[in-house]
């Protein structure tokens, strides 16, 4: 069995259109509206918004592992993230992401697009989306194949 490195636990009532969640801990608490482009009032945060955030934060994270491993200094990286729900046509709906990453320290734009593409197999949150979503990485401006 694979040893846990971190747990985090959360409690969500409400749902996502007049829901609250907070983390147990206590650092992150929020009220959950459904967004006013799907028919919401809005005024709170929604799950796309979280995951954006989270899948963002989380490749940063990754890309400073594929930094330190290649010895590069990329830490003024930031992150663009666009996560687009989509109905699939089923009842169902799915998620799509865009990860604009930019790295003013890194002007090798190649160098660029292999830190990115090294992350993306680093990073817990596209391990996670692979093969089930469609995740389009930029390095500077460039599409990461």
């Amino acid at each position: 069995m694979t040893k846990v490195l971190y747990t985090a636990e959360a409690h969500v009532s409400g749902g996502r259109s007049h829901g609250h969640a907070r983390t147990s801990d206590g650092a992150l608490e929020v009220e959950l509206r459904r967004p006013v482009e799907l028919g919401g009032e809005g005024g709170g945060t929604n799950p796309e918004q979280l995951f954006a955030v989270g899948y963002a934060a989380c490749f940063e994270s990754a890309l400073a592992g594929a930094a330190r491993r290649a010895h590069v200094e990329a830490g003024d990286a930031t992150i663009d993230a666009k996560v687009s729900l989509s109905p699939t046509g089923t009842g169902a709906f799915q998620l799509a992401v865009e990860l604009d990453v930019t790295l003013p320290s890194i002007t090798d734009q190649d160098q660029a697009v292999e830190l990115v593409r090294l992350a993306h197999t680093i990073c817990p949150y596209s391990n996670a989306t692979r093969g089930n979503i469609e995740v389009n990485l930029t390095a500077n401006g460039k599409p990461v194949g």
